[in-house]
């Protein structure tokens, strides 16, 4: 049981990923790939994982993955067990026209982080 509520254990810590998040904000930003307006709430809801049928990937990031996990670090939630984001952010952002690069390390380091968590 973490002695702080912010801090995970293993020691990665809620302001840390906090600090990704914003990062990754930004990063989406800097490339181009964020946007003004939500999609449809049936977009959102797909059932499938990352909302692959209804949104790029990074699209998914910034009205999903993004606020879901603001959201529980907002609250004091427990983080998630595992993640294995960085192969779908691979195969999802493969042959863009754009440099990925950023995006997929902090995705990565996100991995890093929730595993470091366990």
């Amino acid at each position: 049981m973490p002695d702080h509520p912010s801090m995970a254990a293993g020691g990665a810590s809620h302001p840390e990923i906090a600090l990704l998040l914003t990062e990754l904000t930004l990063a989406l930003r800097a490339a181009g790939h964020w946007q003004g307006h939500a999609p449809s709430a049936s977009a959102l809801s797909s059932p499938l994982p990352f909302c692959c049928d209804t949104l790029r990937f990074t699209e998914w990031l910034q009205w999903v993955f993004i606020p879901r996990t603001r959201a529980l670090l907002d609250a004091g939630g427990p983080l998630p067990a595992a993640s294995g984001i960085t192969p779908m952010a691979e195969e999802a952002l493969r042959g863009c026209n754009w440099d990925t690069t950023r995006i997929i390390a902090l995705l990565q380091r996100f991995d890093q982080l929730i595993a470091a968590a366990r």
